[in-house]
């Protein structure tokens, strides 16, 4: 329990050197003397990697922190039940088997849905550049700790990643793209004002008087997207050899997509519609079967990757940036830049959006793609 929760918690410290630490878990689980055990291993170390959402639900939804611990708590049920459920006290093939499937499980829908802190996100510190034969060699590595001869597979990882560590170089940013960063803080229901579009904009004519061509701004920094905000940004930016890809969100009476706009001084198109908001937050599905309305869209397997000028867009928006199969499904389509849009304004006192920067570090090193990433906090 002890080393669970110390390898969840140093693992998913915000640092991406400390990642690889996640690919003890698979030991730890395999190795429980119990079921019962293995729940326990599996909920420590899950709760260590996702310690700060108590906190960051207090910051959202101004509620107490009795609210946070519950979906806490809740958050982790599927991790955790996944794994007790496919645990066996017996080696060989048939653990190896069942936690293949517990890895993919909490990799897609359903489970993946909340399926942070997986280890296999390490892949692209221990092997960066390998792209798809590197998320293989991570899968064997895992898989392998599960067997009796962990200590050698310990060994074999420890020294690619102590090989990656003395080569790292940080992604690279494409060619005339910025990601800008905001400060404009936030709460729950507040979107963009004049004076932020304003302020904004000046942002955006400042990079572009840099040479910039593709500006990427955080999500939500254009706030609610509606044809006078879009003449507003047009307008402005007319003349100026300039595209901006902006986060925002479309209304109408069913609720609301995510979405990231491009905009230039000719006008604007939706760019992508985000495919996994976050859960309780924004996506609320229990809310259709009864009439309900008001959440954001999940568009679960849209818009892998885009075109933004002459380029291939993968977008992994805020949460998704958490998670593996919007990733995956996105490389599959071999884009030529990641980039990675968030709003963090509720997560003061965490390191959650730490956390998501090097998530979108990890699968941009391991694919080989530049990276562009604009937070707005």
């Amino acid at each position: 329990m002890v080393l669970a929760v110390a390898a969840g918690a140093i693992g998913w410290s915000g640092n991406p050197f400390t990642l690889p630490l996640a690919f003890a878990f698979p030991a730890l689980w395999a190795n429980a003397p119990s079921r019962i055990a293995a729940a326990i291993v599996s909920a420590g170390y899950f709760l260590a990697a996702s310690r700060d959402l108590p906190q960051g639900v207090v910051n959202y939804f101004g509620s107490g922190i009795a609210e946070g611990f519950a979906l806490w708590l809740g958050a982790s049920l599927a991790f955790v039940t996944v794994h007790a459920v496919l645990w066996t006290s017996r080696p060989g093939s048939g653990r190896i088997v069942r936690y293949s499937v517990a890895a993919v499980l909490m990799s897609v829908p359903p489970f993946g849905i909340v399926g942070w802190a997986h280890p296999i996100t390490a892949a692209g510190i221990v092997f960066p550049g390998w792209g798809w034969w590197g998320l293989a060699a991570a899968a064997i590595g895992l898989l392998a700790m599960t067997t009796k001869v962990w200590p050698i597979a310990s060994l074999v990882l420890g020294g690619a990643f102590a090989w990656s560590a003395a080569t790292w170089t940080d992604p690279s940013l494409p060619d005339g793209w910025i990601g800008v960063d905001t400060e404009f803080g936030g709460e729950r229901g507040k979107y963009a004002g004049l004076l932020q579009h304003r302020e904004t904009i000046a942002a955006v004519k400042a990079a572009a008087a840099r040479g910039q061509k593709i500006v990427v701004l955080p999500e939500g920094a254009a706030g609610i997207w509606t044809p006078t905000v879009e003449r507003l940004w047009s307008h402005e930016l007319k003349g100026i050899d300039v595209t901006v890809n902006a986060g925002a969100i479309l209304v109408d009476r069913q609720g609301y997509d995510n979405v990231m706009i491009e905009i230039s001084g000719v006008g604007a198109r939706i760019l992508y519609r985000q495919r996994m908001p976050v859960p309780v937050s924004m996506w609320l599905p229990w809310l259709a079967p009864v009439g309900g309305s008001g959440g954001a869209r999940a568009h679960f397997f849209a818009d892998p990757s885009v075109e933004s000028g002459d380029v291939r867009v993968a977008i992994l928006m805020c949460y998704e940036q958490l998670l593996i199969w919007p990733v995956l499904h996105s490389v599959l389509w071999s884009p030529d830049i990641l980039v990675a849009p968030a709003n963090g304004w509720w997560t003061t006192a965490t390191d959650i959006v730490a956390l998501q920067i090097s998530s979108s570090v990890t699968w941009a090193k391991l694919f080989d793609l530049p990276l562009v990433i604009a937070i707005n906090r």
